[in-house]
């Protein structure tokens, strides 16, 4: 019998319905929002129960309903995991920048649960080794650390505006009460504010300086994208200031190999 069949059937059983109860209420379902696609039948349900048949997506929304049972819990019992998600984000590489709600909806993340006692946080480590326990632990534990000041970005396979220090496939947390741009004397480019800017063309990770005649989106000095001007606000808007960074290194696609015969990529429109 198939595990997500059986544990339906056993979920069913402890709260007491009948497969004429869940025909019964997957038809009002149906019926509210005019999709038979919701309905089960008792000989649907009974396939679903044990013969390994898959229900699509408005059954399970369905059955979620009528046992009383996240969604999550219920497609995880068929080999999805929507938990796993944040690991698989990096099998494609979008070439435009953009705002990311792919982890909006984590209902647990894995975490360290315990860590070497020996761990020293002054000295560069495997980090891994230096965890001694993962946990799955659920996101509501973790509300306390929220705030939905914050958005989050992921920067273009084909956006070289900040390389080299944000190479494309870089995650951005961006602080939305951060939105105004600053102006001061940077003793380094760490120290200067990147900012997360949304155009009329898509968004953009830059350096920005504000003048009367509009918003400069300036790249870093070593990447082959060019500095623009848009009318501000009217062209661009500051969403807020990049205050956290994941990237991984040496796995994003060049755009140019640096030889003579090569053409830098085009400022982004």
């Amino acid at each position: 019998m198939c595990p997500g069949g059986q544990n339906l059937r056993l979920l069913r059983e402890q709260l007491g319905l009948t497969m004429r109860d869940v025909e019964t209420a997957s038809a009002r379902i149906a019926l509210k929002y005019g999709n038979d696609e919701f309905a089960l039948s008792p000989s649907r349900l009974s396939d679903i129960e044990t013969k390994g048949v898959v229900p699509n997506i408005f059954r399970f929304y369905s059955l979620a309903a009528i046992y009383r049972r996240d969604i999550r819990d219920i497609v995880s019992w068929y080999g999805v995991d929507l938990n796993r998600m944040a690991s698989d984000l990096d099998f494609v590489m979008p070439p435009k920048s953009h705002v990311s709600d792919a982890l909006a909806n984590l209902s647990a993340v894995q975490v360290p649960l315990r860590l070497d006692p020996g761990f020293d946080p002054r000295r560069t480590v495997n980090f891994g080794r230096m965890v001694e326990q993962w946990g799955l632990v659920p996101l509501a534990y973790l509300a306390r650390f929220a705030s939905y000041e914050y958005t989050y970005g992921y920067i273009g396979s084909e956006d070289l505006t900040m390389y080299p220090i944000l190479p494309p496939g870089s995650f951005v947390q961006v602080d939305e009460s951060r939105n105004k741009v600053l102006e001061g004397r940077w003793r380094s480019e760490y120290e200067r504010p990147i900012y997360f800017v949304e155009t009329r063309n898509g968004h953009i990770c830059c350096w920005c300086t504000l003048t009367k005649e509009g918003l400069i989106l300036q790249p870093h000095p070593l990447s082959p994208v060019a500095a623009r001007a848009l009318r501000y606000p009217q062209e661009a808007e500051v969403i807020g200031q990049v205050v956290g960074v994941a990237l991984k290194l040496g796995e994003w696609r060049a755009m140019f190999d640096g030889s003579t015969d090569s053409k830098a990529p085009e400022a982004l429109n």
